[in-house]
């Protein structure tokens, strides 16, 4: 069953995942209990990945405050040895550190995994610099910081609206696929009207959108359509930029290069990918009422994590993690059992009244 997975972190041995489902994995050594990662199909790419991913922004050592080559190896170390085999990044993310130093582990560690770049922001393209030949120049940058011969999947990085919709993007992605640099392509949007867009053209992998128990709005309006399409759906910004990670406090510093400091009214780019849009101290109000709906046993990010799992439209969360140990505990959420209907409703009537009205940026 392996060879069909070409992707999976190898030494593993079949099993089946809590949809039934004949791609579960045991990772022999992994943790004490020897349990595995639930793995899903990635829409109709047929790779399996592991449910839960990481997020390799911070990797950069930008927007996050700053973090050591070292300490960077032992967060994707951490997250190969819990099951995790799938990892996103971008051009972009410490101008091109999060590839390298993700590349230069794959070398060194001899492991196989599904690797997610995107393009779009880096390099002077963005706003108004897409042609073909920038395009063509970041995947070729990407590939080589990356190290392998071709990129598993190319994402849009959240490029503007009227790109999208012009369509001479996609056909380019078309034409990367044809010569082997890529072997699909996606989009990472900010809005569901970009979504929606996306989802239009032929060929289209994957999209990855914000969505938590604190950002519900993708549920209803996209993932029936994606799921009917066979679009793979990335979820980012899990736990709302740590606010549903429950070590943050009114009382938190953020260092002055963390976007959690300078971003959060949007000053930099879109506020959505600080804390979800919302105001910090309210989202701290909001987290503390969520605070009381956990189920006995469950910390507050695995609540978080386990609430997105929950819906079988997603194909990978991808949780960021500063620590390894953070890592670790993260893909644990595959273990969790899934939240009751009767919770998941009061979910979301507590969203709408509650969060919604207090969401800025394009949704």
């Amino acid at each position: 069953m392996s060879s069909s997975i070409p992707h999976a972190i190898s030494g593993g041995m079949p099993g089946k995942d809590r949809f039934g489902k004949e791609n579960f994995f045991v990772y022999p050594g992994r943790l004490a209990h020897n349990v595995g990662m639930n793995t899903r199909l990635f829409g109709k790419t047929g790779y399996s990945v592991g449910e839960i991913g990481l997020g390799c922004w911070q990797l950069g050592g930008t927007d996050w405050g700053g973090l050591s080559d070292m300490r960077a190896r032992s967060i994707l170390l951490a997250a190969v040895e819990a099951g995790v085999n799938f990892f996103d990044t971008a051009d972009v993310y410490g101008k091109g550190r999060s590839e390298e130093i993700i590349g230069q582990f794959l070398k060194d560690h001899k492991r196989t995994c599904f690797v997610a770049t995107k393009v779009g922001r880096a390099d002077g393209i963005y706003p108004e610099g897409y042609s073909w030949d920038a395009v063509r120049l970041a995947t070729e940058r990407s590939l080589s910081r990356l190290g392998v011969p071709c990129i598993d999947l190319t994402q849009l990085h959240c490029v503007p609206l009227p790109v999208l919709k012009n369509g001479e993007i996609f056909h380019w992605l078309r034409q990367l696929k044809a010569e082997g640099k890529i072997r699909d392509f996606g989009a990472s949007v900010e809005t569901i009207e970009e979504a929606l867009v996306c989802l239009e053209q032929p060929g289209l992998a994957s999209l990855q959108v914000i969505y938590n128990v604190l950002r519900q709005k993708p549920e209803k309006e996209l993932f029936p359509l994606a799921r009917e399409k066979g679009v793979a759906i990335i979820v980012r910004l899990p736990l709302a930029s740590g606010l549903l990670g429950g070590h943050l406090s009114a009382q938190t510093v953020f260092p002055e290069d963390d976007h959690r400091n300078f971003n959060r009214d949007g000053g930099s780019f879109n506020v959505g990918e600080t804390f979800c849009g919302l105001p910090f101290e309210i989202g701290l109000h909001l987290v503390s009422h969520l605070q009381k709906m956990i189920p006995f046993g469950m910390t507050l990010p695995q609540f978080a994590l386990r609430y997105i799992l929950d819906n079988d439209a997603v194909s990978v969360v991808i949780p960021g993690s500063s620590r390894p140990a953070q890592a670790s505990q993260n893909a644990a959420a595959t273990l969790l059992d899934p939240l009751d209907t009767r919770l998941h409703e009061e979910l979301h009537a507590f969203y709408e009244k509650e969060v919604l009205p207090f969401i800025r940026g394009p949704y």
